[in-house]
């Protein structure tokens, strides 16, 4: 390919998924805004992309393995330019709604704190690897020195490649999603073999000679050394196999501090798509709390820690799909239920049909945690159409290196 077959952009923006965006428009992977890069036009995307005049705020990335690896999206921006980033994005969604409000500095989790990884680990003629996939490809990348994850499962490559070696087919890879817990590694492996006899031997032996807590196999538990549980406040709880939890303990902590804050003097508590107990089991040490969350067997894992948990005050539970059968005015209203505060923390999609329901009940105190700036902004929106004020937005950003964005948010009703 020759210089003359390349284009040359200026790139002035990034996108929502962090790549670079020129006149077009044209979208460049890791480039920032104010760079001259040139590369092979395919569609909307630039290829093989060179930078010819570099930002100020392009950073050498602390990974060996960023080239290679698609993990990461943002390792060649500086940790400052990538924070205001982040916020931006969220102001930007909500300027995009009408709405501006405070925004508190940014909190950003460690390097080497991820405590959940899935992993793609195939076998080779010589044994097996076991990496994440490289951008836009099937090829696996090792990461034996990833800058990301916990140093824990770092060192759980070797099972993950084991596991493989044992109960992979040579046609497919396995998905191997490692978590670490309180007590040791949380396995999850799907894509393996039928489980028989001898295999669920085999993968037993494997668990247990590398500190395994529990190892499931597609849906079914082949070993449990102990339950491997997550500290929620003074609960601990053990969580379904693959069932949501925040990416980090450290942006776990930061969200959990702005929800404290905003539901502070709270006696009676709603928490909306409550999970396993993240936000209600801390908050049950000073309020009465009921969860609500679609999954039973997530439920069922927050019961029991409750149960098992001292000092905490009474926590009911109710298994609701709130997308489609959201708690009503008459469950919400404070004059009925004496919910005097709600913290919703709603996957991607947000919550639109329950935020409209707490809107019209007019609960006086809402702490809303998300995942997704846009759903986000259009609920505030509907808070605020109602009579509520947007007091302010804390980010927080548990995804280092990535577009992925979270936020915690104040809302109380205007008198």
């Amino acid at each position: 390919m020759t210089d003359a077959a390349r284009t040359t952009a200026t790139i002035t923006r990034l996108g929502q998924q962090g790549d670079g965006v020129a006149e077009g428009p044209l979208f460049a992977p890791r480039t920032l805004p104010g760079e001259v890069v040139s590369g092979i036009v395919s569609g909307s995307q630039l290829t093989e992309v060179r930078i010819e005049t570099p930002s100020e705020t392009r950073v050498q990335a602390p990974c060996r393995h960023y080239k290679s690896c698609g993990g990461c999206q943002l390792q060649h921006a500086s940790d400052a330019f990538v924070a205001d980033w982040k916020v931006e994005v969220v102001k930007t969604a909500l300027r995009a709604q009408g709405l501006e409000t405070e925004f508190r500095p940014i909190h950003t989790s460690p390097s080497r704190s991820r405590r959940r990884a899935t992993l793609t680990v195939r076998r080779t003629k010589k044994g097996a690897m076991a990496g994440f996939h490289g951008r836009a490809s099937d090829v696996i990348t090792p990461i034996p020195d990833c800058q990301l994850l916990d140093p824990a499962l770092i060192r759980a490559i070797p099972l993950a490649e084991k596991l493989a070696m044992a109960g992979a087919s040579r046609k497919a890879p396995l998905s191997v999603t490692l978590t670490a817990s309180e007590v040791g590694l949380d396995v999850m492996v799907r894509e393996g073999k039928p489980l028989d006899g001898s295999l669920r031997l085999e993968l037993a032996r494997i668990a247990g000679q590398n500190g395994v807590a529990r190892l499931t196999w597609g849906d079914e538990q082949v070993l449990m050394e102990q339950p491997p549980v997550q500290a929620f406040g003074p609960a601990r709880v053990c969580p379904p196999p693959g069932s949501f939890l925040q990416a980090t303990k450290d942006g776990e902590a930061a969200l959990l501090s702005a929800v404290q804050e905003i539901t502070k003097g709270a006696k009676r508590l709603v928490d909306l798509f409550a999970g396993c107990g993240t936000f209600a089991l801390p908050l049950a040490q000073d309020a009465e709390v009921h969860a609500v969350e679609g999954e039973r067997d997530m439920i069922a894992a927050l019961d029991a820690g409750w149960r098992r948990a001292q000092g905490l005050k009474k926590i009911t539970s109710e298994v609701r799909d709130l997308f489609r059968n959201p708690l009503l005015p008459e469950d919400l209203n404070p004059f009925a239920a004496h919910f005097d505060a709600a913290v919703i923390d709603p996957p991607r999609a947000g919550g639109e049909a329950q935020i409209a329901q707490l809107a019209q009940a007019r609960t006086p105190v809402i702490a809303y945690v998300s995942c997704n700036p846009v759903t986000f902004a259009r609920d505030a929106k509907t808070l605020v159409a109602a009579g509520y004020c947007l007091n302010w937005v804390q980010v927080v950003d548990q995804f280092r290196w990535s577009a992925h964005t979270e936020l915690a948010a104040s809302f109380t009703l205007d008198s």
